[in-house]
């Protein structure tokens, strides 16, 4: 199995085209893959002021609000606020979302599942949990401090693993404690992860 340990603070941030924000690249796959061609991908994005998202056409999204006052995401069929932490909000990657800011400076975390090649799950976890097998996946300790089998995850640390089956035995360590965990399956038979 390919695991990759990893520390949000050593990611680079890079300056969004617009000037609205920046985002800090975790992981993609396959390494190295351009918007056109990954098959996930995973950062985490500071938002400085309102304006469009990026489109990503073929591409489902999940986005989760880590901290700040939040947004309101409004698009088709869409008008959304992302003002509570941790709760994760799906949309299509296609869809042109205006993103307005409730308040001062937001970051989120975000997810992108090429679709017909993958699909994500993800969960928000707050206490022991076991993680169901899967062949890729990515683990983020958001607060407190985590045992992943005989891994410990500090705040803003984590994990990202491909290439094999893997499950999961997760338990933080203590009160308040929370983890964000992706679990990728293939969309179909033959897809890579």
């Amino acid at each position: 199995m390919a695991k990759h340990r990893f520390d949000v603070a050593c990611a680079k941030p890079a300056p969004w085209k617009n000037g609205a924000g920046s985002t800090r690249e975790i992981a993609c796959w396959p390494p190295g893959a351009g918007f056109d061609t990954f098959d996930w991908r995973v950062s985490i994005a500071s938002i400085a002021s309102s304006g469009p998202f990026s489109t990503f056409a073929g591409v489902d999204r999940i986005i989760t609000l880590l901290d700040g006052d939040g947004v309101r995401l409004q698009g088709p069929g869409i008008d959304h606020p992302l003002d509570t932490a941790l709760q994760p909000f799906a949309f299509n990657g296609e869809l042109p979302i205006d993103c307005a800011l409730l308040g001062g400076e937001s970051s989120d975390f975000n997810v992108m599942s090429r679709r017909g090649r993958v699909r994500a799950d993800l969960c928000v976890l707050r206490g022991a949990a076991e993680l169901a097998v899967a062949p890729a996946g990515l683990l983020l300790a958001v607060h407190g401090q985590w045992r992943a089998d005989g891994e410990t995850l500090a705040s803003w640390q984590g994990l990202w693993w491909s290439g094999e089956d893997h499950a999961w035995s997760l338990r933080g360590t203590e009160a308040g404690a929370a983890l964000l965990a992706v679990a990728w399956h293939p969309a179909e038979a033959g897809a890579a992860v």
